[in-house]
């Protein structure tokens, strides 16, 4: 199993939780954050002079599913989350060692799974 940690562009959220359901994937944690990459900001220029922003408002989405599925879901979340300019985002990909679902007990990959997910339908 992996997680992906795929931080993006707020206004991309929608595009890509809809690309992730049209593939199957349906659990998911969104959390918003603040960060900036190689760019360090944007410079703003208001009334009063110029001013750098250097933390910017990002989407985090956290998915963990089955490895044979990991480049698929990588691809989506790129192509939904692209918009070709500086900022647009970068997804980290880590090992997990269990999932533990807590209102039956199951492990592993029955834990993750959900009638019409992306294990379950036909390839």
């Amino acid at each position: 199993m992996k997680k992906i940690e795929a931080i993006f562009r707020e206004e991309k959220l929608n595009d890509v939780k809809q690309a992730l359901y049209n593939i199957g994937v349906y659990g998911m944690n969104v959390v918003e954050v603040r960060g900036h990459g190689r760019q360090g900001g944007i410079e703003l220029i208001g009334r009063s002079g110029t001013y750098k922003v250097d933390l910017l408002p990002r989407i985090q989405m956290n998915i963990i599913l089955s490895d044979h599925n990991l480049q698929k879901v990588i691809d989506t979340i790129c192509e939904a989350a692209r918009t070709g300019n500086k900022g647009d985002g970068i997804i980290f990909v880590y090992p997990v060692e269990d999932v533990i679902r807590i209102r039956t007990g199951e492990r592993g990959k029955q834990a993750l799974s959900y009638e019409g997910d992306i294990d379950t339908r036909k390839k």
